[in-house]
């Protein structure tokens, strides 16, 4: 009887609690806004019933679609697909999120490769961070920039000795498809290992397999320990094409705002172009020159004015962008290149013809410029390349005049000659970045002729040689080479003096010796 009255009690003081929480409990009703699917074409989707959405909102389609609110009319909303889009149909229910397109950031991105929404496709499973930026974010103000002070070492020896690219800077990479855009960027992301700059390469609607090769060469040398890598394939919706750059440079941003120096890879921004002209028109906005629409300059001035070197107040960090375009038919004032050129600070131009004469990289030196990096290259370029440009091209010009088959005297012959070893010791093998002691090395016994009497046969077993000898420097040399200080005469002394050494084994051909050379020889690239 007592067990029963107790049970009676604790019941009805069960009772009493749960009337009190329904009694204070006030539900809370928010409305939600929610559209229907219109029509739908390839990568767009037509929605009605959103009056409260926002541009560039992200909005939400069944099967965890999400699509960006691109045309924000009264009566319907042009929206851009992200996702595989084929089970959507007119009728579908859409859904706002309240927010723009943002991408997960974090130290724990470095080494994944990801999707521009944040989805992983290296099976390592998914991304764990707390931080998430909007892919479309305001540039810093100039008050906030510093001035491009640090050199950025890209290994390759005609870049970093011509056309030098410092910490911050924009630097165009622009040539025919096939020759080698991809290599100086991959060589480029190769030589930060060891010197503190994280990378992130964005591949834009490339082809599944060239994607793959890209990785696979990241993975074999190292270089996927300090990079981010960022797909979108040739069979992805044309969103997500336009938003890979935005997205990964929102990444790169993150690093840039704790501090460290960022290296961006966009390869290539002419695929970005189209993914945006195909939305464009499937959107029926207004088409301009070549049917791209009229803020196409707009989409990349936007995106490459987030690369600087920002302000001591502000961390002191920097954003290098490597934008890659691809011309057709040589023709680099075409639309879109001449838009990135005038954006851009300085470019790098690839030329076909020297592809095919297997000077590589096909740099054309003449047709490229880095309007910023040279003053934040090392003094000890600057002292041992200040000849070597105007040389290269007097030897461009008079091998061009030797094709006619003039005859040439013995001054014209010399240029002719050191102008081919100049060219034969800019050429570089693929992935095989040299450090700066032996550019330096190089660098120097070319400028004081010692390579003048090596046959070109034995050119790249001569300039191994200096290359090996290099390792050779004392410290202190390479510690004053690696700063701001000037080469002075005991240093040249001491870097000549090993490369004399180095290339005492090679001795000059019967046949390199005599003046008169045939006139088909003069227009072989070495």
């Amino acid at each position: 009887m007592k067990s029963t009255v107790a049970m009676k009690n604790t019941f009805d003081g069960l009772f009493s609690s749960l009337k009190e929480v329904r009694q204070s409990f006030e539900p809370t009703l928010a409305p939600r806004e929610i559209g229907i699917i219109t029509s739908i074409a390839t990568g767009i989707a037509k929605v009605s019933g959103l009056p409260g959405v926002g541009f560039e909102e992200l909005l939400k389609f069944p099967g965890d679609i999400y699509g960006i609110a691109f045309n924000v009319d009264e009566h319907e909303i042009g929206v851009v697909l992200l996702g595989e889009y084929w089970h959507l149909e007119a009728g579908d229910e859409v859904e706002r999120c309240g927010h723009v397109v943002d991408v997960p950031v974090g130290d724990s991105l470095i080494g994944r490769i990801i999707t521009p929404i944040g989805e992983t496709l290296d099976g390592m499973g998914k991304l764990v961070t707390n931080e998430r930026l909007p892919v479309e974010r305001p540039s810093p103000a100039i008050m906030d920039r510093s001035g491009v002070s640090v050199p950025l070492q890209t290994g390759i020896k005609v870049i970093d000795a011509l056309i030098p690219v410092g910490r911050g800077q924009r630097e165009l990479i622009l040539g025919d498809r096939q020759t080698g855009k991809t290599a100086i960027a991959i060589d480029t992301i190769l030589n930060q290992r060891g010197k503190n700059v994280l990378c992130v390469y964005c591949a834009i609607g490339q082809r599944a397999s060239g994607v793959a090769k890209v990785i696979a060469t990241l993975r074999e040398q190292g270089a996927l320990e300090y990079t981010v890598v960022v797909v979108t394939e040739g069979n992805d919706p044309p969103g997500l094409a336009y938003l890979a750059p935005y997205a990964a440079t929102s990444i790169a941003e993150y690093f840039m705002e704790k501090g460290r120096d960022v290296l961006i890879v966009y390869d290539d921004l002419t695929h970005h172009a189209r993914a945006y002209r195909e939305l464009s028109l499937l959107l029926r906005r207004p088409p301009g020159r070549e049917a791209f629409p009229g803020d196409i300059f707009y989409i990349h001035s936007r995106l490459l004015e987030r690369s600087t070197h920002l302000s001591a107040e502000l961390g002191g960090g920097s954003l290098t962008a490597l934008p890659i375009i691809e011309t057709e038919g040589q023709d680099i004032s075409a639309y879109i290149p001449t838009n990135l050129i005038s954006i851009t600070d300085g470019q790098i131009y690839l030329s076909p013809a020297l592809f095919e004469l297997g000077v590589l990289p096909a740099v054309d030196v003449g047709k490229s410029v880095s309007r910023v990096g040279g003053k934040a290259q090392r003094a000890a370029y600057r002292g041992v390349t200040v000849d070597l440009k105007l040389a290269y091209a007097q030897f461009e010009e008079l091998e061009t005049f030797a094709r006619f088959g003039a005859r040439l005297d013995d001054s014209t012959l010399k240029i002719i000659e050191h102008g081919r070893r100049i060219r034969a010791c800019l050429m570089q093998s693929e992935f095989s970045p040299m450090s700066m002691a032996e550019q330096i090395a190089v660098l120097v016994a070319l400028t004081a002729n010692l390579f003048d009497v090596i046959p070109l046969l034995h050119m790249p077993a001569a300039e191994q040689a200096v290359r090996d000898a290099a390792v050779d420097m004392p410290n202190e040399l390479i510690e004053r080479l690696e700063s701001s200080e000037k080469l002075t005469k005991q240093d040249k002394a001491v870097i000549l003096q090993l490369a004399r050494k180095a290339l005492d084994t090679f001795s000059t051909g019967s046949d390199e010796k005599n003046a008169g050379l045939k006139m088909t020889d003069l227009s072989a690239p070495s």
